[in-house]
């Protein structure tokens, strides 16, 4: 009597398994999905970019006219933390570029934000402003340091695509 009951646990089991795997396969036929899809899904930024413009002792920067394909894909606004804005894109070639701001110390913000870049002593106008040219082992950057605040345009996109990102960037109107 014990072993016969032995066999009916196994089998209890076995059937078990069967009618989940043949769920399993019901599922998976029946819904959709698209492997080809994109993974990263664009953020909407608009309400945060508000919300910082009110709240921000600085004029925030965000970029108007980009070319199709940059792709907004973080965003963030930190009142405790110098204030910090946050606004991050895919480029149309899939590389990084973030825009950061904040009124936190420069050298330490600077340093924390691109990944222990250095400043190359190289300075180009953009727009009428004047940008550092930093360069580091993980990000690339432009700085701009105006009256309190600090924009670092940053990521592993090509200086092209950074001074795009700085050329696109204008103050927000709340």
């Amino acid at each position: 009597m014990a072993g016969m009951r032995g066999k009916q646990t196994v089998r209890g089991m076995f059937q078990s398994m069967a009618v989940i795997g043949v769920a399993a396969g019901v599922m998976y036929l029946f819904i959709p999905h698209d492997d080809t899809a994109d993974p990263i899904k664009p953020v909407d930024y608009r309400v945060e970019l508000v919300t910082a413009q009110r709240a921000a002792p600085y004029p925030v920067l965000a970029p108007e006219g980009l070319a199709e394909g940059w792709k907004p894909t973080s965003v963030d606004y930190d009142r405790q933390d110098g204030d910090a804005w946050h606004l991050g894109f895919l480029t149309p070639d899939r590389q990084y570029v973030a825009v950061e701001q904040s009124t936190a110390p420069a050298e330490k913000y600077i340093a924390e934000v691109t990944h222990q870049a250095s400043d190359t002593g190289r300075r180009q106008q953009l727009a009428g402003r004047t940008w550092q040219r930093w360069e580091g082992p993980k990000y690339d950057a432009l700085v701009l340091r105006d009256k309190g605040v600090t924009t670092v345009v940053t990521g592993t996109a090509t200086h092209e695509q950074l001074v795009r990102m700085a050329t696109a960037l204008r103050p927000e109107k709340a």
